[in-house]
């Protein structure tokens, strides 16, 4: 539920109980606050209730407006980016349920990754730890990651590069690891 105080210099009227409709006169600039509630069920809790009425008090005090409205239901974008579902049975990796060819080394690095999710990784470590050795140069990682980022779609990306240090899973991935597949 975004919660609004609305600016005084939007001659906005002022409307609450026990008190008359009149027109705001101009002031100090006023701060806008948008509070978002997640609802498990159809009823607030007694925290959200009582942060409402909080931010009501405030606003009643220095004579602004609040307006409480249901947020917009949540719809699926393509910023949500694709869903990948790794099945380590088989070495397949599925794209939104379509099959995505990946070489071996595609594979284990997008498996090394999403077993680790929010951590970061240097080219050394993701060679030792993918390709087993520390012997071949660190660009290697770079085309690799290049690679499966082409594979996997321009949405939103599933390795996020952390400049001057390596590569990590991207907090927005949906990467679902499913070892009995």
């Amino acid at each position: 539920m975004p919660v609004s105080a609305l600016s005084p210099r939007v001659n906005r009227h002022v409307t609450g109980p026990g008190r008359g409709a009149g027109p705001r006169r101009p002031a100090d600039p006023a701060l806008t606050v948008t509070v978002a509630i997640p609802l498990t069920t159809d009823a607030l809790t007694p925290q959200a209730h009582r942060l409402i009425e909080a931010v009501r008090e405030l606003v009643e005090i220095s004579q602004g407006t609040i307006t409480v409205e249901p947020a917009a239901p949540a719809t699926p974008s393509a910023q949500d980016g694709p869903e990948v579902r790794m099945l380590t049975g088989s070495r397949q990796v599925l794209l939104d349920g379509e099959v995505l060819p990946l070489t071996r080394l595609e594979f284990d690095l997008l498996l090394f990754l999403a077993e680790r999710p929010r951590r970061v990784f240097t080219r050394g470590q993701l060679l030792a730890g993918v390709w087993g050795y520390e012997h071949t140069g660190e660009r290697t990682v770079d085309v690799h990651v290049r690679r499966l980022r082409l594979k996997l779609g321009g949405g939103v990306p599933v390795i996020t590069t952390v400049y001057g240090v390596g590569y990590r899973l991207s907090d927005d991935a949906q990467v679902v690891v499913s070892t009995h597949e």
